[in-house]
């Protein structure tokens, strides 16, 4: 069956190798799974077609057949359930992997995002302890639940935001582990695929 997913066929705010499309080619390409890409223009967002897939009007959604999905950690955890590559098979395992994903968009994004964004120092200390606790578990370990999961995408793609505010590199043990999971190869797919639509639609 068909997958496609929806991505920026350009991008107002320059989000090469950040959009959030990364997220589901990185979890398509670990599982090995072929998929199409829908682009949509920038000005297309809110419109009512795009909105029938994304209520929010914003990236990624994914369609398989009539299953119509919005939300990138949801997506990863679709994907993940269908496959051993990013998930264990028993229950007990599976359950931690999804914990893991939620953690990096409920822990620890939202306050990377406001340090980020707004640059404030209450979130930043916030933000620090979280990456200190998060430190300490990975201490000694290359991955989150000992192999790589979708918990490891999801929490690698939260870290990956953090990079050019130099805020990552206080945190060795988890700059370390950034660079790990990005030298998967499947990452490597994953973002080639979305810089050559930025490079196929840079403005003549």
């Amino acid at each position: 069956m068909t997958i496609t997913i929806t991505a920026f066929a350009n991008s107002l705010d320059q989000g090469q190798g950040l959009a959030r499309d990364m997220i589901v080619r990185w979890a398509l390409e670990e599982v090995g799974q072929p998929y199409e890409t829908r682009l949509i223009p920038w000005a297309d967002f809110k419109k009512p077609e795009h909105r029938q897939r994304q209520p929010f009007g914003q990236i990624p959604t994914y369609e398989e057949g009539d299953l119509v999905l919005f939300e990138s950690g949801a997506i990863v955890l679709h994907i993940a359930a269908k496959s051993e590559a990013l998930a264990p098979s028993d229950e007990a395992g599976r359950a931690r992997v999804t914990a893991w994903v939620i953690a990096a968009l409920n822990s620890v994004e939202p306050f990377a995002q406001m340090v980020i964004q707004l640059k404030e120092s209450r979130a930043e200390a916030l933000l620090n302890s979280r990456l200190s606790a998060l430190s300490a578990w990975l201490d000694g370990d290359e991955y989150l639940e000992g192999r790589f999961t979708a918990g490891d995408l999801m929490m690698t793609t939260v870290l990956r935001e953090l990079v050019n505010s130099g805020t990552l590199a206080k945190f060795p043990v988890l700059d370390a582990y950034r660079q790990r999971c990005e030298a998967r190869p499947a990452f490597g797919r994953a973002l080639e695929a979305q810089l050559k639509v930025f490079r196929d639609n840079v403005p003549a």
